[in-house]
This record gives C-alpha cells, sequence and structure tokens, in this order.
C-alpha cells in the first residue's frame, strides 16, 4: 500500500478544485454516506469517506472531462490505483466506461444520485433537514420523475442490482448518513 491520505488532505484537495458550496456540499453528502455503510460493512470508514469526498472532484473545472481528469488530479497528488479507480467508476456508463467492481465501488455508484435526491427532498420540508426526514417522503419523490429531474434513475436502480438491495432501504440508509453531515 502507497500514500494513505487523511481526511483533511482529502478536503484540501477538493477544495482546490471545487469552489461551488453546492458542490462541495454534495460531496460531504456522498462521504458521510459512505462513511455509514462502511460502519454497516465493517470497512475501512476513512477510506471510504474519502473516495466518497473525492467522486466528484473534477466536476467543476472540467465537467466535459469528468472522471478523466480526477484520475490525473489523484495521481498527481499521490493516490493509488485502487483509489481512483473507486472514483473513476462512480460515474459508469455517463462519463466513465471503467465499471465498478468492489462493493463499495457498487454502493457509491448507486448513493451518488440518491444522495441529490434526498437532499431535494429535504428541503421540500419546513425543516430544510434530512434529520426528520423519512424514508416514505423521499420514495414519494423518487416515484415523480418530475421532481429533481436532474436525478438519474436509472443509476440509482441499475446500482440496486448491483448491490442486491431494495431502493426503500438504501433510500432509509442515505438519510442516515447524510444526517451525520448535519450533526
Amino acid at each position: 500500500m502507497g500514500f494513505r491520505p487523511t481526511m483533511e488532505q482529502a478536503v484540501e484537495l477538493l477544495r482546490k478544485y471545487n469552489k461551488s458550496e453546492a458542490l462541495i456540499r454534495h460531496a460531504f453528502h456522498v462521504s458521510c454516506v459512505m462513511g455509514h455503510f462502511s460502519e454497516i460493512f465493517g470497512e475501512d470508514k476513512e477510506k471510504w469517506e474519502i473516495i466518497g469526498l473525492l467522486h466528484d472532484i473534477d466536476y467543476e473545472m472540467y465537467p466535459n472531462e469528468h472522471c478523466v481528469k480526477a484520475s490525473e488530479i489523484m495521481k498527481e497528488a499521490g493516490y493509488d490505483d485502487d483509489w481512483i479507480h473507486s472514483v473513476v467508476c462512480h460515474a459508469y456508463g455517463l462519463s466513465s466506461e471503467v465499471a465498478p467492481e468492489s462493493y463499495m465501488e457498487k454502493l457509491l455508484y448507486t448513493i451518488d444520485e440518491l444522495t441529490g435526491l434526498v437532499y431535494a427532498t429535504s428541503l421540500m420540508r419546513p425543516s430544510k433537514s434530512t434529520l426528520d426526514l423519512e424514508s416514505k417522503s423521499v420514495l414519494k419523490k423518487y416515484k415523480n420523475p418530475n421532481f429533481a429531474a436532474g436525478v438519474n434513475r436509472g443509476v440509482i436502480e441499475n446500482g440496486l442490482k448491483l448491490i442486491d438491495k431494495e431502493l426503500e432501504y438504501i433510500i432509509d440508509e442515505t438519510i442516515k448518513g447524510m444526517r451525520k453531515y448535519e450533526s
């Protein structure tokens, strides 16, 4: 094993390439959800969180080269190839032809879009928070293709097949992970 980044180093790298608070918030949402799932499955929490944090590192500056530039940025920063692979494959079939292989990668692929839907649903609540959000509210919004129309539900559904989990379970656990960002 080579370079092992700290969360602080990953945040610094993220902020070097991202100024949009919306993209930074999304990165932290995905990071928290990945950390939450790592605890469920007994995996390396910091690694899962960092990969979640950096998954869109290149998106703001290089939207037309998404994942290609991420690979270059991470390689230049000293990240190992397996970490880079995990980031690049999250956009499989969209802007990357690198398929997710590990369970962590398949999970990242699945929850990336879902965090956007959960966040959009939370903004509809009086509290504007996930702290009192229930999965049934998200599921209802999920079924309405006009709500958060930019969320690719096909990616979520493909991901569910890859990880062999039900939508309601993934929504529920994604909400729990996102709550960690707010607390």
